[in-house]
């Protein structure tokens, strides 16, 4: 359950410089106790304690605990853009392009991977907030879909001109089963997620080649009807 919003105090920032560094240094004790705590023993006050600021002023820049897992989704999403960016820029090939913003994905959450177990108990809640799927995490599941957006656009992929639109989701969806499966990989370095992703890419590759043919094409649209059965 999410602690009651406290009212904004007179000595609450200003969105200045000064403020989103204060926003930022919130973001980053709230991650740290999350990871030594865990999210549920972890409190705004605790965290405000930490940072040096009021609480009245954690509550300004974040109304609750769940909105601070929302800065750090977001905060993420922009970290894996920027890492996989030199990826992109140097591979045209579908697969390659694929394979390096999957592992890019994994290397921005490996400093959180001893706290992702207790708070994925949180998230996986279907009525959560913090559900990768859940209306308020909307923007940083656009932005996700939009990176692998990115990597279909770039490529040299030739795609079946249906399923093109609804693909960049589809490779978002995959990425969420790898993310699932790492939070659950105790591998030393989560090995074995890696080696997941390097096993499912030429698959997933194959299948988005096949997908242009006549005969699969019946399949591929059927896929599409059901995702946007799931949408609605």
């Amino acid at each position: 359950m999410s602690e009651p919003i406290a009212p904004t105090t007179a000595a609450a920032e200003p969105a200045t410089a000064r403020g989103e560094q204060t926003r930022q240094l919130i973001l980053d004790t709230a991650m740290r106790l999350f990871r030594e705590r865990g999210y549920a023993q972890t409190t705004m006050r605790a965290i405000a304690k930490d940072a040096g600021v009021a609480v009245g002023n954690a509550y300004y820049y974040f109304g609750s605990k769940e909105h601070l897992i929302q800065g750090f989704y977001l905060e993420s999403q922009v970290e894996h853009r920027t890492a996989a960016q030199p990826v992109l820029a140097r591979e045209t090939d579908f697969a390659a392009r694929l394979r390096g913003v999957l592992h890019c994905g994994v290397d921005v959450l490996t400093p959180y991977h001893s706290f992702a177990a207790t708070f994925f108990k949180t998230a996986a809640e279907p009525t959560s907030p913090l559900s990768p799927f859940s209306a308020e995490s909307s923007g940083p599941r656009e932005e996700s879909i939009g990176l692998f957006r990115q990597v279909l656009e770039g490529s040299t992929a030739k795609v079946d001109p249906e399923l093109r639109r609804d693909l960049p989701e589809l490779l978002w969806l995959a990425y969420m089963g790898v993310v699932l499966y790492w939070v659950h990989d105790r591998s030393p370095e989560q090995a074995k997620t890696r080696r997941l992703i390097d096993g499912a890419v030429p698959l997933i590759d194959r299948v988005v080649a096949l997908s242009r043919l006549r005969l699969l094409r019946p399949v591929t649209r059927e896929v599409i009807e059901l995702i946007n059965a799931l949408r609605q």
